[in-house]
C-alpha cells in the first residue's frame, strides 16, 4: 500500500484500476484531476458504497466472514464526495503492509524540483525519469515573467493539455497551410495544442503567468524553432528565410524555453 501527504504543487499518479482515496486535512484542497484517457467519465467512477449497495448483504457477509446483520448501516446511496473526520498525523494513519512498501511512490514534489531557470521565468518538467510512477502523463511547471514568452516550439511525442493557474497570457497555434488561432487564457482557463503544431504563449499581464503543459506520455519533449535553425547548415537558412545577419547571429544552439 501507499499513504502520503500531499501539498500545494505536488503531483500524484495512480495507475488505471489502482484503488485509491484522498482525503482533506485541516484546510481543505482545490486540486486538477488529469487522465490519459479522453474518454473517461468522472461519472462512470468505480465507487466502493456503489458496488457495497449493489451486492446482496449475504453475499457480502460471506466475503467478510460476519453477520449479515454487520451490514445494515451501510449507505443508501453511493459515496463520492462526503464529510468525515479530520485525518490525524501521516505517522498514525500509516498502515502495515506484510508484503512491504509499493517500490515506486505514487507522490511527488514538484515544486522542490530545482527549475530551468532563465531571465524571463523557470520550467519544471516531471515525466517518468523522475517521478517513475507517471509512465503515461508527463508535464511540465511553466512560470513566465510579465514582458517574456514561452518560445516558438512544437512537442513531437503528443497533443499538449494546459490549465492555466495564475495571470493572463495568449496563444498562438499555427497549424500549417496559413491556418492558425489566437486565443486569450486566465486562471481556471484551460487550452489545447494538436500534436506537432507550433505555438508560442506570451504573458500579457503585469505578473507572473502559471500553467502546467500535460501529454500523454512517458517523457516531455519540444523541439525550439530557434536551437532547430541554429543547428541547421546557415547557408539553408539564409537561403530559404532571407534573415539578416542580426538575426542569424541571434539564433541559439542551446535550448531557451522562455525568452
Amino acid at each position: 500500500n501507499f499513504i502520503d501527504d500531499v501539498g500545494v504543487g505536488d503531483l500524484w499518479n495512480f495507475p488505471a484500476g489502482y484503488p485509491h482515496s484522498i482525503q482533506g486535512l485541516e484546510e481543505g484542497c482545490e486540486f486538477v484531476l488529469v487522465f490519459d484517457n479522453g474518454n473517461f467519465s468522472e461519472n462512470e467512477t468505480f465507487l466502493l458504497s456503489d458496488w457495497f449497495l449493489h451486492t446482496p448483504k449475504e453475499v457480502l457477509a460471506k466475503n467478510f466472514g460476519v453477520e449479515v446483520e454487520d451490514f445494515a448501516s451501510i449507505p443508501s446511496h453511493e459515496l463520492y464526495m462526503f464529510q468525515s473526520t479530520v485525518p490525524g498525523p501521516l505517522a498514525s494513519d500509516q498502515v502495515s503492509d506484510p508484503v512491504g512498501p509499493v517500490s515506486r511512490p505514487f507522490s511527488h514534489h514538484m515544486l522542490a524540483q530545482e527549475p530551468i531557470r532563465l531571465k524571463g521565468g523557470t520550467v519544471r518538467i516531471t515525466d517518468s525519469t523522475n517521478f517513475p510512477a507517471a509512465s503515461t502523463i508527463a508535464a511540465a511547471l511553466v512560470e513566465v515573467e510579465p514582458g517574456s514568452m514561452r518560445e516558438l516550439h512544437w512537442h513531437p511525442n503528443n497533443d499538449e493539455w494546459q490549465y492555466y493557474i495564475e495571470g493572463q497570457g495568449r496563444m498562438t497555434v499555427f497549424a500549417s497551410s496559413g491556418k492558425s488561432r489566437t486565443f486569450d487564457y486566465r486562471a481556471g482557463d484551460v487550452g489545447y495544442v494538436p500534436f506537432a503544431m507550433g505555438h508560442y504563449i506570451e504573458n500579457t499581464g503585469d505578473t507572473t503567468l502559471r500553467y502546467l503543459e500535460m501529454f500523454k506520455s512517458d517523457h516531455f519533449a519540444d523541439v525550439s524553432l530557434n536551437q532547430w535553425l541554429a543547428l541547421t547548415p546557415p547557408e539553408l537558412v539564409q537561403a530559404h528565410l532571407n534573415l539578416t545577419p542580426a538575426v542569424m547571429g541571434a539564433l541559439r544552439k542551446q535550448k531557451r524555453p522562455i525568452v
